[in-house]
């Protein structure tokens, strides 16, 4: 058997993607984060974002409708998404209005911010 105690930390998280210029514009440009320039080879197109120790790994892929029939939530705190730590929130709040991205602060009053990347992944941002 396995022990809880066995698990460390989260590595990455993956998001698939269409756009692989758009996408890195947002996640740099947009929200600061830094591209890592040591990508394995892999036998797609995409990329990895640094993330303190853990990274976020961005897949072009062909693209998979997780809602055939209706749109995703306005809030993305109610459909699948990465959660991240972050120092200030209201930094990422400016970037987003100033580049006319919709998000969401979160309903319960805690200092966090919700939003989607260009293919509609969900994000969270909390301030720590």
């Amino acid at each position: 058997m396995i022990k809880s105690s066995n698990y460390i930390a989260l590595h990455h998280g993956s998001l698939v993607i269409q756009d692989l210029s758009a996408s890195l514009d947002f996640y740099c440009r947009i929200l600061g984060m830094q591209q890592n320039r040591f990508r394995p080879e892999m036998v797609f197109e995409g990329a990895w974002l640094d993330i303190g120790i853990q990274q976020i790994h961005l897949l072009k892929l062909p693209r998979t409708e997780f809602y055939p029939d209706s749109c995703p939530p306005e809030h993305a705190g109610r459909d699948r998404h990465l959660a991240i730590h972050v120092q200030d929130v209201d930094s990422i709040k400016s970037s987003l209005e100033s580049h006319e991205i919709a998000f969401t602060m979160s309903r319960s009053g805690r200092p966090a911010l919700f939003c989607r990347d260009p293919d509609g992944n969900g994000l969270e941002f909390i301030q720590i």
